[in-house]
């Protein structure tokens, strides 16, 4: 069964039917149950059709995804930093994969429909004694995505988890030093607010989602792997500068600079 919906996934005309259905069913969602708010549509519009990597941080299973999909469709249809009416569903960009977490995809119905859209199942973790351990990718996904990247778009979460602020794995890193893709990073925000971490159900309305696609990162493929993943993670702002910087740490330094716990100039 699971070699049947590998070589399903890869006909164009199953992902079609897929994003037809998922399509419909989360439009409401998204943009009108929601407010959906998009920037920088006009950094993908001329792009390639492979070896393209598009970079995000990630704050649910599946709703980042679909999102992704549907801009790229409405792309597809010469539509810039909106999506208007989704007849684009009738005739949709299937040009690209996502990564995604094996077991995540294996844990409903839908997500095991939404695999057929295109998804590139890694083992991302395993659990020692109760514990989950986190690992980079494996080799034998790390060559799923790089084939992949040879004839299409791939969509990628280097964090590997929805927690912010996360650290990267390094398998995105070294796919982007070795097989060299333009790089699109994307900030996202507002679906942890207005979904559950899986996406699919809402936890509160009207909702400000925000879509933020970056030009394509100018890179030294020369660089040390670290050196990329930080300036993937700077990118997605995700990185420790980043953290520093969130709503947590200026309430903590204004109680400080409150309490004269400050640094003097």
């Amino acid at each position: 069964m699971s070699q049947l919906v590998e070589k399903l996934k890869h006909v164009k005309i199953i992902r079609a039917i897929v994003y037809f259905i998922v399509g419909v069913i989360s439009y409401p969602m998204l943009a009108m149950v929601n407010k959906l708010k998009i920037e920088g549509t006009e950094n993908i519009e001329n792009l390639p059709k492979s070896n393209v990597l598009f970079v995000s941080n990630h704050q649910t299973y599946f709703a980042d995804v679909i999102t992704f999909l549907h801009i790229f469709c409405a792309v597809k249809w010469r539509r810039r930093n909106r999506l208007g009416f989704p007849i684009y569903l009738l005739n949709p960009f299937t040009n690209v994969y996502y990564v995604a977490a094996e077991e995540t995809m294996k844990g409903s119905w839908i997500s095991k429909l939404f695999t057929l859209g295109g998804a590139l199942t890694v083992k991302r973790t395993w659990r020692s004694e109760g514990t989950e351990v986190r690992r980079g990718l494996d080799p034998s996904d790390t060559r799923k995505i790089e084939r992949a990247l040879q004839t299409s778009w791939i969509i990628t979460f280097p964090q590997g988890t929805t927690k912010p602020f996360a650290p990267a794995r390094k398998g995105t890193a070294y796919i982007i030093k070795n097989h060299k893709p333009i790089v699109v990073p994307v900030v996202i925000n507002g679906f942890w607010r207005a979904f559950n971490k899986k996406g699919l159900a809402f936890k509160k309305k009207g909702s400000l989602l925000t879509v933020r696609i970056k030009e394509p990162l100018v890179i030294d493929y020369s660089q040390p792997v670290d050196v990329i993943l930080e300036q993937v993670m700077d990118a997605i702002e995700q990185s420790k500068k980043f953290m520093l910087q969130g709503k947590h740490h200026r309430m903590k330094a204004a109680e400080n600079k409150v309490s004269g716990k400050g640094e003097s100039v």
